[in-house]
């Protein structure tokens, strides 16, 4: 496979990666990404294969577990529970115990608050230009994703917080202090979890938090540990990604002047610009693809964002079209790992940008807006809008 260079924290990539991806594709399924050190599927088909393909996974084969310095030790205690790092039979019983509380009619029945939300937002829209990220973007999914969970939508700006401290851990920008803030972030946000947990084994209600203390698969419970850290893992997804996509996707439907928000609109808003461009799987056997051999301990990387941009499977792919109906885009992932979260933000992403735009017909960009340096995630800094 062709080796191709590519800072992933160079500005111009930052703000427009699709070049490159155009780049890679080219060359066929896979490239090396020297950055990275690291095989890369880029087509559609192959993304597609390699995260359904039961011979990789997410967990670290046992034998190249990497030593853990003992400062970061608090992080990856928590990730050690998380089912998005975990393969069967762990992964397996953890997402049954999720899925019984996260249930299509559980989050069906939000979407009557998901609404009201969205308008109170909007009631409190200033007058002059403002960031919708900070008053609509990032608040619709923290508020939900709390009210969904049990927990205090006040503590909203510490969920934040602590979230985006730790998710950036995953970020191609990771330093010492990025490290130093995902560790108090962490041990705060288990802190937290941990109380409150407490406080629901003792007064239950119908929230999601209550709901997984009581569920059993095969007559198992979730461990605090996994409680704690399924939580976490819940709230972090079940806004940073949505928060994204939403401010990736009312620019987008600005800049093409699209205000009609279709189901097709949503599916198409996801593809076209994701909010995760990177997934990495780890290979547990020796293995052949499209003639390119990959051993037991290789590396992955399915580049989300190639793949939705794939003309093989999409007809002019860097056209957005709201109206498309192309095949299944990679941006919630696939296999077992597929996105326990993606009804809730679809839901989301059509209530918020509905009410939005019914709202706010005279919406309008202030400014060109600009990505921030957050890859393998994709979003802006910032998204400055008026409405008038």
């Amino acid at each position: 496979m062709i080796r191709l260079q590519q800072s992933p924290t160079d500005p111009a990539f930052v703000q427009n990666p699709y070049p490159f991806y155009d780049v890679a594709r080219a060359e066929g399924d896979f490239i090396w990404w020297d950055d990275y050190d690291m095989a890369c599927a880029v087509s559609h088909t192959m993304v597609h294969k390699v995260l359904r393909d039961r011979r990789m996974g997410r967990e670290c084969p046992p034998e190249l577990a990497p030593h853990v310095p003992q400062h970061l030790q608090p992080f990856y205690d928590v990730e050690a529970h998380s089912m998005l790092e975990l393969e069967p039979p762990r992964h397996t019983r953890l997402r049954a115990l999720v899925l019984r509380a996260f249930t299509s009619r559980t989050i069906a029945a939000m979407a009557p608050e998901i609404t009201r939300l969205c308008h109170a937002l909007i009631d409190a829209f200033p007058s002059g230009p403002f960031d919708l990220l900070t008053a609509y973007a990032q608040p619709v999914p923290v508020v939900i994703i709390s009210r969904l969970l049990g927990v205090p939508e006040e503590r909203a700006d510490d969920l934040v917080r602590w979230s985006n401290a730790m998710v950036a851990m995953y970020q191609a920008r990771r330093t010492p202090q990025i490290e130093a803030d995902a560790i108090a972030a962490t041990n705060d946000f288990v802190s937290f979890m941990r109380g409150y947990i407490a406080k629901r084994r003792k007064t239950p209600t119908d929230d999601l938090i209550s709901t997984l203390i009581a569920a059993e698969q095969d007559g198992e419970r979730l461990s605090e540990d996994e409680l704690i850290t399924t939580c976490i893992l819940l709230l972090n997804a079940g806004h940073e990604a949505t928060v994204h996509t939403l401010g990736n996707g009312t620019k987008t439907l600005l800049e093409h002047g699209v205000t009609a928000i279709t189901e097709a609109a949503v599916e198409e808003i996801i593809r076209f610009d994701p909010p995760l461009h990177m997934f990495t799987r780890w290979v547990y056997e020796d293995v052949a693809m499209n003639g390119h051999s990959f051993k037991r301990g290789d590396q992955i990387a399915c580049l989300l964002g190639a793949a939705n941009r794939d003309p093989a499977a999409y007809s002019n792919p860097n056209t957005f079209d709201p109206i498309r109906n192309g095949p299944q885009n990679t941006s919630f992932g696939g296999g077992i790992h597929f996105c326990v979260g993606a009804p809730l933000a679809r839901l989301e992403l059509k209530i918020a940008l509905e009410v939005l735009f019914a709202r706010c017909p005279g919406l309008q960009l202030e400014g060109q807006p600009r990505y921030a340096d957050v890859f393998h995630f994709h979003g802006l800094e910032r998204l400055m809008v008026s409405t008038r």
